[in-house]
C-alpha cells in the first residue's frame, strides 16, 4: 500500500490559511509605491507650483458666502460634542463586531483571537477615556480641572 494514500491531506479551503504568494504580495508592494510617489508628486506640486498671495481679504474666514458674525467658539456644550464623537466611533465598531459573528465559523481561531485584541484596544480605549475624564459631565469635573486662562 503507497504511503500517499495512508496520509490525508486537507483540501484548500474554509478554516484553512495559506501563506499568499510571492507574487501577490510583490505586486501589492507595487501599488503602494505608486499610489505613495503619486501622492507625494501631488502634494509637491501644488506645493511648488501653486500661488502663494496673502491679502487682508483672503485671510478672513470664510462661512459659505456669509459675512462671519459672532463667536467662533461652539454654541453647545463640548461634552456633547464628545459623547457624540465616541458615539460614533463605537457605533462604528459595533459594525466590525457583528460582521465578525455572522461569519465566526468560517474565521475560526484565528478570527476569535483577532476580534479578542480588537475588543481589548477598544476598552483599552474606554479605560483612558474614562481616567481623563472625558466621559463626566458633573460641574465639579470642571471645577477641578480649571482652564489655563484663569
Amino acid at each position: 500500500m503507497p504511503l500517499e494514500s495512508l496520509v490525508k491531506l486537507p483540501a484548500a479551503g474554509f478554516g484553512v490559511e495559506q501563506m499568499p504568494s510571492v507574487e501577490s504580495l510583490l505586486s501589492l508592494g507595487l501599488y503602494v509605491a505608486m499610489v505613495s510617489s503619486l501622492i507625494l508628486c501631488l502634494l509637491a506640486a501644488c506645493r511648488f507650483l501653486g500661488r502663494k498671495t496673502h491679502s487682508p481679504f483672503k485671510d478672513q474666514p470664510y462661512e459659505s458666502g456669509v459675512d462671519p458674525s459672532g463667536s467662533a467658539h461652539p454654541s453647545g456644550p463640548v461634552p456633547f460634542y464628545l459623547v457624540a464623537i465616541f458615539f460614533i466611533v463605537f457605533d462604528v465598531e459595533i459594525v466590525f463586531i457583528s460582521s465578525w459573528a455572522v461569519a465566526y465559523e468560517l474565521l475560526g481561531w484565528s478570527g476569535f483571537l483577532q476580534i479578542l485584541f480588537f475588543i481589548l484596544i477598544l476598552f483599552l480605549g474606554l479605560l483612558y477615556l474614562w481616567a481623563e475624564g472625558a466621559l463626566d459631565w458633573s460641574p465639579s469635573r470642571q471645577r477641578r480641572h480649571p482652564t489655563r486662562e484663569g
